[in-house]
């Protein structure tokens, strides 16, 4: 389920309420709220939008009005280890068993068959500034046939 429109590739696992998202955002520079946010930044529209290849973890989680979500990039990301991951959360998803995977250092994913998909904990590790804490995002069932569509739609869009 993808509850933001990014305009790049973009992995979300989750719903509306809580989710991750592996993501790499476009940003049109005739936009009219880039053109202002780059105005705001004192930079072109196209230097604000920038090459569009810098990776992004987000996650969203209900928490008090202060603490709920964020995100952060992943500059050293390619998009074979984006592929990777979306690889291996298949393979997982096929076994019909529980089973952990990792997006690098960033994000640890354990998953829990329920019903007809899987219950997911997601431990997400701010790469800066080193030290932060990992946040442990529980993110609701979702349906594995879903899931699997999401991961072929992310592989179309990474080719």
């Amino acid at each position: 389920m993808s509850p933001v429109v990014v305009g790049g590739p973009a992995l979300f696992i989750g719903g509306d309420a809580t989710y991750v998202a592996l993501l790499r955002p476009l940003l049109d520079p005739s936009d009219p709220g880039v053109r202002q946010a780059a105005e705001q930044a004192g930079v072109s529209p196209e230097e604000f939008a920038g090459p569009g290849n810098v990776w992004t973890l987000m996650a969203d989680w209900e928490g008090d009005e202060d603490d709920e979500g964020g995100g952060f990039e992943l500059p050293g990301m390619r998009d074979s280890e984006a592929e990777h991951f979306a690889d291996q959360l298949s393979t997982a998803l096929g076994s019909g068993e529980a089973f952990t995977i990792e997006a690098g250092s960033v994000l640890q994913l354990d998953a829990r068959p329920v019903e007809d998909g899987y219950a997911f904990l997601a431990r997400v590790t701010p790469p800066e500034p080193e030290g932060s804490p990992t946040l442990d995002v529980e993110i609701e069932p979702v349906p594995t046939a879903t899931l699997l569509a999401d991961i072929e739609e992310f592989r179309r869009t990474l080719a």
